[in-house]
């Protein structure tokens, strides 16, 4: 490991406060840095950590999403943090980490030879994923899977081809359970049985009940991705029925 030298306090402060600039550059980053008793990249996601809890999302939090890229934090490594604590430290957190995450990582959004699924793909900070191959029969058009943790509470992030949708379903659990919808990019739609369809679009959160027959999917002219947050429950599954005819999905956008 290179010896980490930084020369932002005395770069900035050096005159108006030197005492602040040497406990920065020296004791911050030359003693507390250099100590290899935590390998940088760990320390690295332990800063992020840090400034996101404490609701920092200025340019010290990039400076470290930077650091963070550069000591070998991957894109799905940092999405996969950030959605952690955001359950801890709070959504709206976990928001403004992203926004300022995306940029960093950029660069690192998988190449799609098709431009449109690559556009909806550069909206968001997590990966559409692998074909949804597993759950095929239970969706009409293509789906696409990408775990984001698979450990404590699931959360998978959809992705639905325009039109794409999946069958009627529900959640059963003997106490708790259900599952929770927080859509990332594109527009898509939500329906519960005998009542209207509801447009979804970034940002909004879908909160399903145990119990609930429903189903969900991409509007007919744009791509769709939303998290899928599994509820805990006892004895949980998921009871698929039958598709949403195409009548149906067409009153959606009437």
């Amino acid at each position: 490991m290179g010896k980490i030298v930084q020369t932002a306090g005395r770069d900035a402060l050096g005159e108006f406060a030197p005492d602040f600039a040497h406990y920065n550059d020296d004791v911050l980053f030359g003693e507390n840095w250099n100590n290899a008793d935590i390998d940088l990249k760990t320390r690295c996601l332990i800063t992020v950590v840090a400034l996101m809890s404490s609701g920092i999302t200025d340019s010290s939090l990039v400076y470290h999403l930077e650091n963070a890229k550069a000591h070998g934090v991957t894109r799905a490594e940092i999405a996969a943090v950030v959605t952690h604590v955001a359950f801890y430290a709070g959504w709206p957190k976990a928001w403004a980490v992203f926004r300022l995450a995306k940029d960093v990582w950029a660069d690192d959004a998988p190449a799609e030879d098709d431009p449109v699924k690559a556009a909806h793909a550069a909206e968001m900070v997590f990966p559409i994923g692998a074909p949804n191959d597993a759950y095929a029969q239970y969706f009409i058009g293509q789906s696409y899977l990408a775990p984001v943790s698979t450990e404590q509470v699931g959360i998978f992030n959809v992705t639905f081809e325009p039109g794409c949708r999946n069958n009627w379903h529900i959640h059963h659990a003997a106490s708790g359970g259900g599952q929770i919808l927080v859509c990332m990019a594109g527009r898509g739609f939500y329906q519960e049985w005998g009542k209207p369809a509801r447009e979804l679009r970034p940002g909004d959160v879908v909160n399903i009940p145990e119990g609930v027959k429903h189903w969900h999917g991409a509007a007919a002219d744009s791509w769709f991705s939303h998290l899928a947050i599994e509820v805990p429950g006892e004895d949980g599954s998921a009871e698929w029925l039958e598709p949403v005819s195409d009548d149906d999905y067409a009153r959606c956008g009437s």
